[in-house]
């Protein structure tokens, strides 16, 4: 439905952080022509939405729809920790051409399972839009549980999961008994959650390894696991440097910087990356 290389794209700003809509298209076209993204998520973690505003985040999506055209997929994150102001966003989304939602668990609130599920009906109901639910924990305090899903997974709108949750087992489990298509959320496990069955995954490293990560699925598809393994290996350098470091988003900046693409500042609270971090990426 969405492809199977997703990158998750920053959001370029100007060097006096304004939203840099010129950039951004430039920055969507380079991914999608020459860097193996077959879909670009818009107004998620990497795309520093929490720090977005909603008419900043509408012209983000229809500056990149434009950009791209009928090339790739368009998913717009639209998950917030209020259902009311989440449908909001997703009928935005929807207006401003975007192809599928992301809708992360709320977070703060820590809801009840029962809470977690009506917020993802709710949303999922709110436009015609297929929908990925995000699942990551670490950020929202709260895991979607594995029962939650199958019961999701009944609804005609919601067709798959970003799974950052790092449980296989039941990553595999839902893959079996269930139609939801599952993209892994962590570069490290894209080929692990591959061979199980996922559909792929929602990349921040494939900003700069996208055509590796795709030749890494294709050498898999046509069975040469060897070499999907070397692919996989390969890339372990860029993965550590830009996921365990300092946050994701202020080194893909600063490694897109180093290729001269569009980039520019991280916004308040984070801050650029440290010197050694720039020059690690320089080596990489």
């Amino acid at each position: 439905m969405f492809g199977r290389v997703l990158v998750a794209m920053i959001t370029p700003f100007t060097s006096d952080g304004e939203l840099d809509l010129d950039g951004a298209q430039t920055l969507a076209a380079h991914l999608v022509d020459q860097g193996g993204a077959d879909g670009l998520v818009l107004n998620g973690t990497t795309g520093e939405a929490p720090t977005t505003t909603d008419t900043e985040k509408e012209a983000l999506i229809r500056a990149v729809t434009d950009a791209v055209g009928d090339r790739a997929k368009i998913i717009a994150g639209v998950g917030t920790n209020s259902t009311r102001h989440t449908v909001e966003l997703a009928r935005q989304a929807e207006k401003a051409g975007a192809h599928g939602l992301l809708v992360v668990t709320p977070y703060y609130s820590r809801p009840t399972q029962e809470g977690v599920e009506s917020h993802f009906r709710t949303a999922a109901e709110a436009t015609e839009l297929p929908v990925l639910l995000y699942d990551i924990p670490g950020r929202t305090a709260t895991a979607i549980e594995t029962g939650t899903l199958r019961r999701l997974a009944e609804h005609p709108n919601i067709v798959g999961v970003k799974d950052c949750k790092v449980d296989l087992l039941a990553t595999a489990t839902l893959i079996n008994e269930t139609g939801l298509r599952f993209y892994s959320g962590n570069d490290e496990l894209t080929l692990p959650m591959y061979a199980i069955g996922g559909a792929g995954v929602v990349s921040t490293v494939g900003h700069v390894v996208g055509n590796e990560i795709r030749a890494m699925l294709d050498a898999f598809d046509r069975g040469d696991n060897a070499e999907a393994l070397r692919l996989h290996q390969a890339q372990l350098p860029a993965i550590t440097a830009i996921m365990t470091r300092e946050p994701g988003v202020v080194a893909v900046k600063a490694a897109l910087r180093l290729r001269n693409l569009p980039a520019g500042p991280v916004r308040a609270p984070l801050a650029e990356a440290t010197e050694a971090l720039v020059e690690e990426l320089r080596q990489i």
